[in-house]
């Protein structure tokens, strides 16, 4: 009963929070998020540039040129630092594109010092709504990806960063099936680090209704209007059992989920939730346990700023700094 009643009472605050957002959204739209002072009073360490428009401009921008890099993006004469020895390759969500999706992280990123690379993938060139083909042929045009992106640094490893589809079940394919990684000898594994934003790791039900279409039998209908990438993401679907049959991860890979309760798209949330099998490592977040007032949902997690200090910090953990959390509202982030 206990456990019913604090449940219910989050769940009621977070309506509440819902509802404060709606009303003071008219005024906030042009506001840029600061940081927040840390206890102590010494400055915040520096937090990516968040605008409550970012969002609509990215995906305009992204709709009318949907083949275009994100900013600091695809600088194919970038060489890796010392500091930051591994190309950073940002992999979109279903649906979208490398502009609409990245248009934060990556110009963020490329001015901390990382070479930063942003795939199109999954989707015809020209269409704007990329992502939606069969799980297994965009894990390999990620390989392949990966692989110019090796020969044109020199790099021996890159890191994944990734967006729902893009965080899940697409570089974990890559990762098993299509040469990301070598079980049998793991310091070979051209990926060290796969970050999965709202990772769709073990399928969803779409808030019931992705269960209700595959209950009807429904789903090469509903693939054969938006992409075999829906079925792919189903909670039970083919792809989803290959990959969870001899576990969640790969030798010698580290990685980290960043979740949010109020996912709408990647449900239960906590479906996207990695369990580490022998020589991998997890981290599952829920940006909330960090940042209680993130209100963050599936799209807005790619524009969120407190998400963004999380990928930073997963990056490189040896220089991890704390997060200082901001407002992010839902669809916009922040």
């Amino acid at each position: 009963m206990a456990d019913r009643n604090a449940s219910r009472g989050r769940s009621n605050r977070l309506r509440a929070r819902w509802a404060a957002v709606c009303a003071g959204l008219a005024l906030s739209l042009t506001a840029v998020l600061p940081g927040v002072a840390t206890a102590s009073g010494t400055p915040a360490p520096p937090r990516p540039p968040g605008r409550l428009l970012d969002v609509p401009a990215a995906f305009t921008k992204g709709f009318l040129h949907p083949d275009a890099p994100p900013a600091g993006a695809d600088d194919w004469s970038c060489r890796p630092t010392r500091e930051h020895p591994r190309p950073v390759v940002l992999v979109h969500a279903t649906w979208t594109n490398a502009y609409s999706d990245w248009s934060m992280l990556a110009p963020w990123l490329k001015d901390q010092g990382y070479c930063v690379f942003a795939p199109n993938y999954g989707g015809a060139p020209g269409s704007p709504f990329k992502a939606s083909g069969p799980v297994p042929v965009s894990a390999r045009q990620i390989a392949a990806y990966v692989d110019r992106v090796l020969k044109a640094t020199g790099a021996r490893q890159v890191d994944l960063v990734g967006h729902s589809q893009g965080g899940g079940v697409t570089p974990r394919w890559y990762l098993r099936f299509e040469g990301g990684t070598d079980a049998a000898h793991p310091k070979r594994n051209k990926v060290h680090s796969l970050i999965g934003l709202a990772p769709s790791n073990h399928g969803t039900t779409a808030l019931g209704l992705g269960t209700l279409v595959t209950k009807l039998g429904l789903n090469p209908a509903v693939s054969a209007l938006v992409g075999q990438a829906w079925s792919d993401q189903m909670v039970g679907s083919e792809v989803n059992r290959k990959l969870d049959r001899d576990g969640d991860t790969q030798p010698g890979v580290d990685y980290t989920v960043i979740a949010t309760r109020l996912d709408e798209v990647v449900t239960p949330y906590t479906n996207q939730f990695l369990t580490a099998g022998p020589r991998a490592t997890v981290r599952n977040i829920t940006i909330q346990d960090i940042c209680p007032e993130d209100l963050s949902e599936h799209l807005s997690l790619a524009y969120d700023t407190n998400a963004a200090q999380l990928v930073s910090n997963a990056l490189d953990p040896a220089h991890a700094e704390p997060v200082q959390c901001g407002l992010s509202l839902p669809v916009l982030g922040g």
